[in-house]
């Protein structure tokens, strides 16, 4: 699948229509993101039943002030409307391979009671 473009206005709705989203905040101006960009794009197409967004913080500064992105890239992992991961920096193909792994093997019921527990705090 390829990547799609994430603004203020699709933003919410993606996230809601979809249980699994991996977000790629960056700019066209930011080395490491252009190196990281194509990374992104490879990895999306290994991975189909994941829907892989890109927010260009230079026209989507709301957006990326909303989730007070201070470095790009940074990446995010949505799974079923919960933040499970958020990290700046770029990674290699097998890194995000991994993580991605990692994030499909989570157990969302448990992950929704750690949150429930700790008073509904979301990363």
């Amino acid at each position: 699948m390829s990547t799609i473009e994430l603004t203020a206005r699709s933003f919410d709705e993606v996230i809601s229509d979809n249980d699994f989203v991996v977000i790629d905040f960056w700019a066209e101006w930011c080395g490491p993101c252009r190196t990281f960009g194509p990374v992104f794009e490879t990895v999306s197409a290994r991975h189909e039943d994941i829907v892989f967004g890109k927010v260009d913080t230079a026209s989507q500064r709301d957006l990326a002030q909303a989730f007070q992105i201070t470095s790009i890239p940074t990446l995010m992992i949505v799974r079923e409307r919960i933040a499970v991961f958020r990290r700046p920096g770029a990674l290699p193909e097998a890194a995000l391979d991994g993580l991605l792994a990692q994030a499909r093997d989570l157990d969302m019921d448990q992950v929704r009671a750690s949150l429930a527990a700790e008073g509904g705090k979301n990363r």
